[in-house]
């Protein structure tokens, strides 16, 4: 190989790691403004809030008449309705983005009792959640739930509490919800964005939700307390990809599991030392 290949396959290696590296999180853009947000299509947004309070900004793709309080409902930020283009393309843009965020792993049954560290939680089809559900991580970590990547698939908590340890934050959460989301006496914590619907009923008293409930649909809170997110971070934290050929070495990168979830059929190398790929059993 003479000085010239030599100098090009070094920038081609370079900037292969550069794109490996360079993922980021999907950004909510200036939809991030609202503590609610009804981003239906052809200007069918809707919200209506009955008693309680939302501490936020409320946006609707309606005209100002689509946002409703009713019975006492106090809203302490700005209610903007319609909210421009630029927030629905963004709204869309951060919902189709999630959608395609790969899961580090898949979950069953209510989540009682579970703990879990930072990442990218997926459940196939529907969810329907209730008991403590405990988020353990500090304040850059971030935590994603997807909720019917088969396609399908309806968010549901009954009694259902978010417990955040150390410095996690309630505004790092994010829900990502394949069509409807519905939450009864639940001490939430999380943005979500839903296709379809968000119903959010009476918070345990003097625990209010925390996050964002942004929906490409209707938005109804009643009886409850609701407290929007100030910044915060989409996605789940995950290890940077590499191409080092053996999962999770020195460098603290993940290979990406090329092998679909299935350990016979691996082109990322079978045993062999991290940094030296080799070729120690894998297909060809």
């Amino acid at each position: 190989m003479n000085s010239c290949q030599k100098v090009f396959s070094a920038c081609v290696l370079a900037l292969l790691t550069q794109a490996a590296f360079a993922q980021s999180a999907p950004e909510l853009g200036s939809a991030s403004n609202f503590a609610v947000l009804s981003a239906a299509p052809n200007g069918a947004g809707a919200v209506t809030c009955t008693g309680g309070s939302i501490d936020g900004d409320v946006g609707s793709s309606g005209p100002e008449a689509s946002v409703v309080q009713t019975e006492g409902c106090i809203i302490t930020g700005a209610i903007i309705a319609p909210v421009s283009a630029g927030v629905l393309d963004d709204f869309n843009d951060a919902y189709d983005a999630l959608a395609g965020q790969s899961c580090d792993s898949f979950l069953t049954g209510t989540l009682a009792d579970v703990s879990l560290t930072p990442g990218v939680y997926c459940f196939s089809a529907a969810a329907t959640l209730t008991g403590t559900l405990t988020l353990d991580g500090g304040s850059t970590d971030t935590w994603l739930f997807k909720v019917g990547t088969s396609g399908t698939g309806a968010l549901t908590g009954t009694n259902f509490s978010v417990v955040m340890t150390d410095d996690a934050s309630a505004c790092n959460v994010t829900w990502w919800v394949a069509e409807a989301a519905t939450m009864t006496t639940s001490d939430f914590k999380g943005t979500i964005l839903a296709g379809a619907d968000i119903t959010m009923t009476g918070t345990s008293p003097g625990t209010p939700a925390e996050g964002r409930a942004l929906a490409k649909a209707a938005v109804t809170l009643t009886q409850m307390a609701f407290v929007g997110c100030e910044g915060g971070s989409l996605g789940g934290t995950a290890h940077p990809k590499c191409n080092q050929g053996v999962g999770n070495g020195p460098e603290g990168c993940d290979p990406g599991n090329s092998n679909q979830g299935n350990p016979f059929r691996s082109n990322d190398e079978l045993g062999g030392t991290p940094g030296n790929p080799g070729k120690k059993g894998g297909n060809r």
